[in-house]
């Protein structure tokens, strides 16, 4: 492409943004092009380029963006791709709110907001931001408005600020109000008057009440007997030595006693007065005032019997400190193995799914062939093996999608009794110990009882098929100590334990238990899989697991599950999902060809019409322009602009909404919390079956 000339109006744009803008190909855009553009788009976009705030300009109905430096950095991750992209595919999110803009620019119109509140995907997560936002026409040569520029000012951190200033100003208002009540209400417990000439004490009705004279007593007539009477006898003695002192001296009165009460508990107060002297140097009058510090002394009290464990605490802080690192070097090398494993198994399951796909389609075209059929079911069968152990690996990297719900542990347990004494044989007595009111959970039940399972059976092995193995479930408080370096939080949990008397294991075994492909089993007995899965599902859902184990004696395997304040969900009657297939419109969004062309046929032999696209930049591009579909099947992680969320994010808002289909190896907690799947949220794993794919398809259409 040849640069504009001088006289073109191009030469004077400077910064990063007007080169990317010169070697752009615009050819293909409304704009047309470099040097057929307009002077008014020209000077237009040396404008924008020339401000330090924010400015794009949205050119032609369909908003092609021109942005300038500014720009770029407000756009974060979408930038350099949205430069000469239509507004509605750049920020599919708001792209109703786009198109009222070009709407209203294009026939003339501005418009202005304030502190606009949106909300953005930003690294596919929605986001809420605060913006101002100027949008007035950019006429073309003929006067007409062509395009929009829009000044974008993100005031989000402004809004936030403003925010905690007026909830910063109320708490102070409110501390006020607190303050000026206290002092209304007073730690003053009264005032008193020592008339050292005559020896007679008065005082006002608080100093009365706290030495609990009679009702009645005359106030300027108090007796110093009773007074005294009152004090604890161990500060007795320290009392009159002070007051003694000032009489003596001058010195101010200062004193911190215990005063008894009429309920004959023991009140910390703190007289304070001085000692006035007559014009010949004679002591004649003491007067004071009676301040409440009952709480600051038993403050004190319990800071003193604090301090006084000091070292050892210190020592007990050391080493759990000790414990903690050890813990966390423990979870850092499992978390490393974790992310590792992971990827293996997102890769694995693409190549399972296309092998899968085709020897289900090679099992239909060749129905009658008894040979084929016989290699397809031992190949599927591989293939079942192979997405187990897959499985496995994605739930110790706790990357397996989860289902949660609230469970009652009893109701687990009992549904577990036939299952495990089955699996287990009768050689092997299963003791289990219930709270009678058991705190709720929030996990998903299948992995739970998946896991109790697997611990079961290897207490099973362990006791060599002879012997009790001991199942219990209690409510128990952690508290900070023992939740430091576990990864979770002190408060309310629900442990659940199985212990065996087995053969136990060596400090060596134990410290490698829960790594993957780790096993003591002879080979072809186990794949060392069972330990790292229970610890993937027990992290992934907010617990802690703790083995403990001695050689000859047994092992004990403890489960934290964080309580549940929800109630359990109502029992609904289930219903048989029709898993034939149908006439609609599926958009397969799939970036690699052999699971794409797999998948097509096997929803074009039930009947559905089928589109494909090979990421979601492609399928948003036929959607925006009018592609009517009822479902769109996406795979999770695909290359482009566009994620897939953003894909179902426009998909939510269509009338009417259209249905999304996730599917993937692992989520990598793009459309999870924590790969904990939300209830509109649906996910078919790979590899899956063409039955699971089509009943799959079948319940999210009929949803």
């Amino acid at each position: 492409m040849q640069f504009l000339d001088d006289s073109h109006g191009c030469a004077g744009w400077r910064g990063e943004m007007a080169g990317r803008i010169r070697t752009f190909d615009w050819s293909h855009t409304e704009l047309g092009a470099l040097d057929t553009w307009p002077a008014s788009l020209c000077s237009a976009v040396q404008m924008l380029l020339a401000s330090p705030v924010p400015i794009v300009m949205l050119w032609g109905r369909l908003g092609y963006m021109i942005y300038n430096d500014a720009y770029s950095v407000f756009a974060g991750g979408r930038h350099p791709y949205l430069l000469g992209a239509p507004v509605e595919l750049g920020w599919p999110e708001v792209a109703e709110f786009n198109r009222n803009v070009l709407d209203t620019c294009l026939a003339g119109g501005t418009l202005s907001y304030h502190n606009k509140a949106l909300v953005l995907l930003r690294d596919g997560v929605p986001e809420d931001v605060w913006m101002d936002l100027y949008y007035s026409p950019v006429a073309d040569d003929q006067g007409t408005p062509a395009g929009v520029m829009a000044i974008v000012v993100e005031t989000t951190d402004h809004v936030i600020s403003e925010r905690r200033r007026q909830e910063a100003e109320a708490a102070y208002r409110a501390d006020n109000e607190r303050v000026r009540l206290a002092l209304n209400a007073g730690a003053l417990l009264g005032s008193f008057v020592w008339d050292l000439k005559a020896d007679r004490l008065s005082g006002d009705e608080r100093f009365a009440r706290t030495f609990s004279y009679p009702l009645g007593q005359n106030l300027g007539d108090l007796p110093t007997d009773h007074a005294e009477s009152r004090i604890h006898p161990d500060d007795v003695g320290w009392v009159n030595e002070q007051v003694n002192r000032s009489v003596a001296t001058g010195e101010p009165f200062n004193a911190e006693y215990r005063v008894m009460r009429a309920d004959d508990s023991y009140l910390w107060v703190q007289a304070s007065g001085c000692c006035e002297f007559d014009e010949q140097g004679k002591p004649f009058r003491f007067p004071g005032v009676l301040i409440d510090i009952h709480e600051r002394k038993t403050a004190e009290e319990s800071l003193l019997k604090f301090t006084r464990n000091l070292e050892q605490r210190v020592a007990d802080e050391v080493g759990a400190r000790l414990a903690a690192e050890e813990q966390l070097r423990q979870s850092q090398k499992l978390e490393a193995i974790g992310g590792l494993t992971g990827g293996v198994a997102h890769d694995f399951n693409n190549l399972l799914q296309v092998i899968a796909g085709n020897l289900h389609l090679l099992a239909r075209h060749e129905p009658e062939n008894a040979n084929v059929q016989r290699r397809v079911t031992a190949s599927i069968a591989a293939v079942e093996r192979g997405a187990k152990l897959s499985s496995q690996l994605l739930a110790f990297a706790r990357r397996q999608p989860l289902s949660p719900t609230v469970c009652d542990p009893r109701q687990v347990f009992e549904g577990l009794g036939e299952l495990l004494q089955r699996t287990l044989g009768e050689t092997i007595r299963i003791d289990v110990r219930l709270p009678q009111a058991s705190w709720f959970i929030h996990v998903d039940r299948n992995q739970l009882e998946n896991a109790i399972l697997n611990l079961a059976i290897n207490a099973r092995d362990a006791m060599r098929g002879d012997g009790v193995i001991e199942l219990h479930a209690q409510n128990v408080t952690l508290d900070r100590r023992f939740c430091a370096g576990k990864g979770i939080v002190e408060g309310d949990y629900v442990q659940v334990g199985l212990s065996d008397t087995g053969v136990g294991m060596s400090p060596q075994v134990l410290a490698q238990a829960f790594e993957p492909f780790f096993t003591t089993k002879a080979d072809g007995k186990g794949t060392g899989l069972g330990l790292s899965m229970v610890f993937g599902f027990v992290k992934q859902s907010g617990g802690h697991i703790e083995m403990a184990s001695v050689e000859g004696e047994g092992t004990r395997v403890h489960l934290y599950f964080p309580r549940s304040r929800r109630t359990l969900p109502s029992e609904t009657d289930a219903h048989d999902t029709q898993h034939h297939g149908g006439h609609e419109t599926i958009l397969v969004v799939e970036d690699n060809e052999a699971v794409r062309t797999s998948v097509v046929e096997l929803l074009t032999e039930e009947g559905y019409q089928v589109l494909t696209a090979a990421n979601a930049d492609a399928a948003m591009q036929m959607l925006l322009e009018g592609v009517a579909v009822q479902l769109i099947f996406t795979d999770v992680v695909m290359p482009g602009l566009i994620k897939s969320t953003d894909l179902a994010a426009w998909a939510k808002v269509q009338t009417p909404p259209v249905a999304v289909l996730f599917t993937s190896g692992h989520t990598r907690d793009m459309i999870s919390r924590n790969h904990q799947l939300s209830p509109d949220t649906f996910l078919l794993s790979k590899p899956y079956r063409p039955e699971a794919l089509t009943r799959m398809v079948r319940t999210v259409l009929n949803g």
